[in-house]
């Protein structure tokens, strides 16, 4: 009898603690409600219906079932993982934290024209003011510093803001922060100034342009990049490039991804062609012409542009193809000669940057050919 009355007592003592586990104040927020953080649910055995029940029945959510574990992500409130804990089928119960990128990824470009050399040698471009000339840069993005700028185009007064993404893509291939996350910029020490001649669409005006170039002399810009163009010159536009390099910027554009006809047409862009900026074409990883690579008498010199991963507004990173790619690798490159030394003038950059370069053939195809930053350095 005392051993009957011993084992209901033992009964009574377990249902109370069942009981008072159920009506213990919940771990609850601010607002009084329940905190519901995600976690990841280890089983012993197979996921069952049963197990799955159980989270419910505690009011969890099941978010996803692993394929090749025995693993649950659900959302739960605080207080039930006490309660699974003690489930015999429960191997572990673990917080989904996020994780965060702890390393960065070194593009090709930067070690193909040979900047890698450079930042071995602590120049990475301290110091130096480049202007992107282009649809802005978002300036909120993780691997870009942005120190100011100003906007040219109607109807988007902010060049901190990029509704296109050209022009943060630009941006990253010139200076890409050494944060350890997301990507590294050929000159990554710069100091970025985004001015916004294109808007969302892609387009800008030739007054709009030729506005930015006055701003960047007027704020005293080291270098230009102006991964932009069209088919059709313009004395204006010609005009403000010749004052940019009459005033002592390096000036760099894209040549143009108009490709060749059968090596008979001149097919570089303005403002690429004008004799005052340095006219970049695009190569791949092993050398070769971009086949959409404008080509012309006025090609200077050959930089990467195919398959260029970078910077994208909203924190996010993707490959684009263009000479609006391989520019940027010679404004950085630029950037890199100014900084390790601030005496040399725009002319010097730029003879150091052609007579460098690596001969690639055809100087109607390859210009002077493809920038060697560390030869350009020495």
């Amino acid at each position: 009898m005392l051993r009957k009355f011993s084992k209901l007592l033992s009964v009574l003592a377990t249902l109370v603690l069942v009981v008072s586990f159920v009506l213990l104040p919940s771990s609850t927020s601010a607002n009084g409600k329940s905190v519901m953080k995600e976690y990841l649910i280890g089983f012993e055995k197979n996921v069952g219906a049963n197990d799955k029940q159980t989270v419910q029945n505690l009011g969890g959510q099941i978010n996803h079932q692993f394929q090749y574990m025995n693993v649950l992500e659900v959302t739960l409130p605080e207080q039930a993982v006490n309660a699974l804990e003690k489930n015999p089928n429960v191997a572990y119960i673990e917080e989904n934290v996020k994780m965060h990128a702890v390393s960065q990824t070194v593009p090709y470009g930067v070690p193909h024209i040979k900047a890698d050399v450079a930042h071995s040698q602590n120049v990475t471009g301290n110091g130096v003011k480049v202007a992107i000339l282009d649809t802005g840069i978002d300036a909120a993005h993780e691997d870009l510093r942005v120190v100011g700028g100003a906007s040219f185009v109607a109807g988007e007064p902010n060049a901190l803001q990029d509704g296109n993404g050209h022009g943060t893509h630009v941006a990253g291939t010139v200076a890409a922060l050494n944060n350890q996350v997301g990507v590294l910029g050929v000159a990554y020490d710069v100091d970025l100034y985004a001015v916004k001649v294109l808007g969302a669409d892609g387009s800008g005006t030739l007054s709009g342009i030729a506005q930015g170039i006055e701003w960047s002399i007027a704020n005293n810009m080291d270098v230009i990049n102006m991964s932009l163009g069209g088919s059709t010159g313009s004395t204006t536009l010609k005009q403000a490039a010749d004052n940019a390099y009459n005033s002592g910027l390096v000036v760099v554009a894209a040549a143009g991804n108009s490709g060749d006809f059968f090596g008979l047409i001149n097919t570089i862009g303005y403002p690429a062609r004008y004799d005052s900026v340095i006219a970049v074409g695009a190569v791949d990883s092993n050398n070769r012409r971009a086949s959409f690579s404008s080509v012309g008498s006025q090609l200077e010199v050959m930089a990467p542009g195919v398959n260029i991963l970078s910077t994208l507004p909203g924190n996010s990173y993707g490959s684009l193809n263009g000479t609006s790619m391989a520019s940027p690798h010679v404004a950085g490159a630029a950037a890199l000669l100014l900084a390790q030394d601030p005496t040399l003038t725009n002319v010097q950059v730029r003879e150091k940057l052609r007579d460098t370069a690596t001969n690639l053939g055809s100087s109607f195809y390859y210009g002077n050919g493809v920038i060697d930053v560390e030869k350009a350095l020495q």
